[in-house]
């Protein structure tokens, strides 16, 4: 899978958090619902640059950071924001509810 969003790892992960509003992607090859999501999060990520940042992680290259944040279905969406989890989502989402309530989190955030 092509990858137009930021791809994360074990050696940038924490560090690519710190100081921004994030929604990080949990996949894997093998997933055709992670597929389906991706190519979601690739418009999503066009549509509302600047509100917050869309990032990925290959939980099969990564296996640490998922079992450190207890990923253990996916597709699972992470919103960080400055390194801390505020919300999050399991399986494959709907494009609009999931805008729909990052927004509302993010409101909720006061960012």
């Amino acid at each position: 899978m092509e990858n137009k969003l930021q791809e994360l790892n074990y050696t940038n992960f924490d560090q690519w958090l710190k100081e921004r509003t994030a929604l990080v992607d949990f996949w894997a090859e093998w997933c055709h619902p992670c597929t389906i999501q991706h190519k979601m999060l690739e418009e999503i990520s066009e549509e509302t640059s600047g509100l917050f940042e869309i990032a990925t992680v290959n939980v099969d290259d990564n296996r640490t950071i998922s079992m450190k944040l207890g990923v253990q279905n996916i597709p699972a969406m992470i919103l960080f924001q400055n390194g801390s989890e505020i919300k999050r989502f399991t399986g494959l989402q709907n494009k609009k509810l999931l805008l729909t309530q990052i927004a509302n989190t993010l409101k909720d955030e006061k960012i």
